[in-house]
């Protein structure tokens, strides 16, 4: 019954925009034609989760038939469901554009939102036989997370017949960076990642409810490297980290508020033998890697944006495309 509503929603989208319903071994995902306010055209993909839920990515790609590499772009938490990957496919076009022009497949993704701790108290999941209605189903042993959305995000690229599924990256800020690391060391799917501005408070384990924070309340102070060790649990941060594999450029920016988080994940990272580069650039914009378009639907992105899209586009290359 489940599946039948999942394809009725999916049969409306076909009745009311240039939509298809795409064959996949088990669920079917859905594929909607879209413009470009400034002309030019992306997909809309609505993709099967590890719960049967859906959620939304904007692709681009070079013309044919590739198999291109792709890199998956993100920033923040999870919200706003398809309102957020058209507003964010707007003002990350100038980047997408870029990206295509150098021969890769780019996608901005989404996710359910965070429950904030969760992956903190929940252990790997499983799928379990159905005990309950006796049917073919199988259930799962915990709710999914946002982290495990983006797992399913990866899984699903890696199985378009345009994309490379070995020349996977991606790029994520704030939130949407700590989604990284969560996925690196709960897969391998990823060939290269770039964290930047990742607010690991919860992947590093830190215990902040004492911290200082702004004259406001809301903003917590956690420049000090130093003090941001104190108040993270080493130990269970490192079993993480230790099970990393795909190669990092950790980026922070000079006078963000939680640089010392960005420090110490890369400082950990370093110190467990990962395949880890650090960077960080003194700029006025939270999130400045992903170079977002002006208000004014202009693409000029400053000096400083321009080095660091150029340190994290030969990242990219040397283990994209090899």
């Amino acid at each position: 019954m489940f599946k039948f509503i999942q394809l009725v929603a999916l049969f409306f989208f076909l009745s009311i925009s240039d939509a298809q319903i795409q064959s996949d071994p088990e669920i079917p995902w859905v594929r909607i034609g879209q413009e470009f306010s400034q002309g030019g055209s992306w997909e809309l993909h609505l993709l099967p989760t590890q719960d049967e839920l859906y959620v939304p990515i904007g692709l681009v790609k070079p013309s044919g038939d590739g198999p291109y590499p792709i890199i998956l772009i993100g920033s923040g938490q999870g919200r706003m469901g398809i309102d957020k990957i058209q507003n964010q496919m707007e003002l990350q076009r100038g980047l997408m554009s870029r990206l295509v022009d150098r021969g890769y497949a780019a996608a901005f993704i989404n996710f359910r939102n965070e429950v904030p701790e969760l992956y903190n108290q929940v252990q790997d999941s499983a799928l379990l036989f159905d005990n309950v209605s006796g049917g073919n189903r199988t259930l799962r042993s915990r709710a999914s997370l946002d982290s495990d959305d983006f797992i399913s995000i990866i899984e699903h690229v890696g199985r378009l017949s345009y994309i490379n599924a070995n020349a996977i990256g991606a790029i994520g800020s704030s939130h949407s960076g700590e989604i990284i690391m969560k996925a690196v060391s709960d897969s391998d799917l990823l060939a290269a990642a770039v964290p930047a501005e990742a607010a690991v408070r919860e992947y590093l384990l830190i215990n902040d409810a004492e911290a200082p924070r702004d004259e406001s309340g809301t903003e917590l102070q956690l420049q000090d490297v130093n003090y941001v060790r104190t108040l993270a649990n080493k130990d269970g941060a490192m079993e993480r980290i230790q099970r990393i594999n795909t190669p990092l450029l950790i980026m922070g920016r000079d006078d963000d508020h939680l640089q010392g988080v960005f420090t110490l994940l890369y400082e950990w990272s370093n110190e467990a033998g990962k395949d880890v580069t650090w960077s960080s650039y003194d700029h006025y914009e939270h999130g400045y890697a992903l170079l977002r378009n002006l208000s004014n639907g202009t693409f000029r992105p400053d000096a400083i944006q321009e080095q660091a899209f150029e340190e994290y586009m030969e990242f990219f290359n040397a283990y994209l495309k090899q």
